[in-house]
């Protein structure tokens, strides 16, 4: 062992940070290396599985040789300074491995298309290699400049990065106005990386500039959007030919519920958004308006009429009265199994989007900021959340005879208020970011589908989700399996289900790289503006009736300072509006 250790000295260090070098153990040196961070967060699970595998074959192999301590501790030291070798090349050597400018990438709406992605903040991404090509898995710092022209001289903006678990960053940056002649630098090490300094052809609009390029099919098209979606394929199938002439009255009418219903009618003409709400609770149609006035601003909406579902339950009941009158075309933002209900990006996601490096703390983006190395994170289970639903309380009863297993507290009592004394004390509210110290996140229903599951789908930790007959607008292109692991609705195999985890480490971390991987396709903020702009330009088609403002509607007017940018082109002139 003592010359196992200095040879180690000699080829790598292996201390948490791979960087200073320390003795290994004299006791226990299999243990040692197995749960060795350089191994444990090696991102090439085959060559990791190798390393654990040779390493088990060299002990069980010292062991046998006990009798001729001379042969043991030559196949030891031998076996080691191969493991510490491979381990090095695998993952630790990236510490020391050189950003290759050449061969890192840098991509992304940001860079590629900002001025046709005009996004409240823009964004793109950028991957280290080294000279041999090789993904660099160690976090860099990067010098990223925007030049340009605005009307107040320099182009200004605010920029931030956010760096990912898996060496990756990603940069994002919010305009103070629009900017001309703009070229965006990335640069590290004071060298451009591959494709900067990246020049811009057309004007990068700010966000709340009224300038709409074109219409929807046009802006679809340009910005490389999906021209489907199997969720809008199956919402739409019932809605053909949608008369609201002769629909709206009795819509109106049979959610005239104010106590537990609220809901709006809308019309958008001549891209103007005109609405009227019914019921008490009115204030979250704030959420319809915003997201419709930046489509708005950046392409001209299809002139439609819509009913949009301000509550948290879908309302078009399958069966009864939709049996012979067919179903109502409502949208909501979460659907069920037995609603029709079309359906939309949740209220929580798209703000997100509007408010990207603005008021909101948590969105699609910076959740992916990295935490603990997986090896440090606590192999258990973990969720906290208000008492919207029994599996919640459960859960926690759950976690008090698996304390092992699961961390699993309520923060706040609202429908099980008498249950308090039973499955409290109530636990402090705590960063969603938090969550990431535990390696597996459950997501359980609220009073609907728990609007969370981007977030922990995002985040660094393996995802552990309820089976329900709710869904988002995203589920339909979930796997189990692949981007989640399931459990049933009751609970009942959870227990199971986190045992299994902890065995199959290594699968279940490629099933949250594979959710990663999922939201970084379908659920960024120009995903979002994508769904909606798809979304309102199949719906449309259906539509037979004339498009009219309707008496008692009010006008959402756009901001006074979307009237103020020099667009190069407006689809209608603001004294035509």
């Amino acid at each position: 062992s003592h010359v196992s250790r200095l040879y180690a000295h000699r080829l790598i260090p292996i201390n948490d940070n791979c960087q200073t070098p320390v003795c290994l153990p004299t006791k226990n040196d299999a243990t040692a290396i197995i749960n060795n961070p350089c191994v444990s967060r090696s991102s090439n699970f085959f060559a990791a599985s190798s390393l654990r595998f040779l390493l088990r074959v060299i002990v069980s192999r010292r062991n046998r040789a006990s009798m001729n301590l001379r042969l043991g501790a030559h196949v030891w030291c031998v076996g080691l300074l191969v493991i510490l070798r491979a381990c090095y090349l695998v993952s630790c050597a990236s510490a020391d491995r050189a950003v290759d400018a050449k061969n890192s990438r840098v991509w992304g709406p940001g860079v590629e298309i900002p001025d046709r992605a005009t996004l409240p903040a823009r964004y793109f991404f950028i991957e280290p290699r080294d000279g041999e090509n090789l993904k660099i898995n160690e976090s860099q710092k990067y010098d990223v400049h925007i030049i340009g022209q605005s009307r107040f001289g320099s182009c200004r903006y605010r920029l931030n990065q956010v760096d990912r678990h898996d060496g990756s960053s990603i940069i994002r940056y919010r305009l103070a106005e629009s900017c001309s002649d703009v070229t965006i630098h990335v640069r590290h090490n004071g060298v451009h990386l591959n494709g900067s300094p990246f020049a811009i052809a057309g004007t990068l609009y700010s966000e709340q500039c009224y300038c709409p390029q074109g219409s929807v099919e046009e802006w679809l098209e340009t910005v490389g959007c999906p021209t489907g979606d199997p969720q809008i394929d199956m919402d739409l199938i019932p809605f053909r030919a949608i008369n609201f002439s002769s629909l709206r009255t009795r819509m109106i009418a049979q959610y005239d519920k104010p106590g537990s219903i609220s809901h709006c009618n809308y019309v958008i003409l001549r891209n103007q958004v005109h609405r009227r709400c019914y019921g008490q609770h009115t204030g979250f149609s704030k959420f319809m308006d915003t997201i419709l006035l930046s489509l708005a601003r950046k392409f001209t909406l299809p002139d439609m009429e819509m009913f949009v579902n301000l509550g948290d339950w879908p309302l078009v009941k399958k069966g009864g009265p939709s049996r012979t009158t067919g179903p109502y075309p409502i949208f909501s933002w979460c659907g069920s199994d037995d609603t029709f209900d079309i359906v939309m990006p949740t209220y929580d996601i798209t703000e997100s989007t509007l408010e990207n490096m603005g008021r909101v703390m948590l969105d699609m983006l910076s959740i992916q900021r990295k935490g603990l190395p997986w090896a440090e994170k606590h192999p258990k289970a973990f969720w906290r959340g208000r008492d919207a639903r029994r599996e919640r309380l459960e859960l926690v009863a759950l976690a008090r005879r698996y304390p092992e297993l699961l961390n699993a507290s309520l923060t706040n009592f609202f429908f099980f208020r008498d249950e308090e004394s039973e499955f409290g004390p109530r636990v402090a509210h705590i960063s969603m970011h938090d969550f990431f110290d535990y390696r597996y996140q459950v997501n359980v229903d609220g009073t609907v589908a728990a609007y969370r599951l981007p977030y922990l789908l995002a985040g660094s930790s393996v995802v552990m989700k309820q089976d329900s007959f709710y869904y988002e607008h995203f589920y339909r292109k979930l796997v189990p399996m692949r981007h989640y692991i399931p459990f049933e609705a009751d609970l009942s195999n959870l227990v199971q289900q986190i045992e299994w985890a902890r065995e199959n480490d290594e699968k279940a971390r490629e099933i949250r790289d594979n959710a990663n991987a999922f939201i970084n396709a379908n659920l960024l903020p120009l995903d979002i503006y994508c769904y909606h702009a798809l979304l309102f330009k199949e719906y449309a088609k259906y539509i037979v009736s004339p498009i009219q403002v309707q008496p008692g509607m009010e006008k959402i007017e756009q901001p006074e300072e979307s009237f103020h940018c020099p667009c190069e082109r407006t689809t209608l002139p603001r004294d035509e509006l």
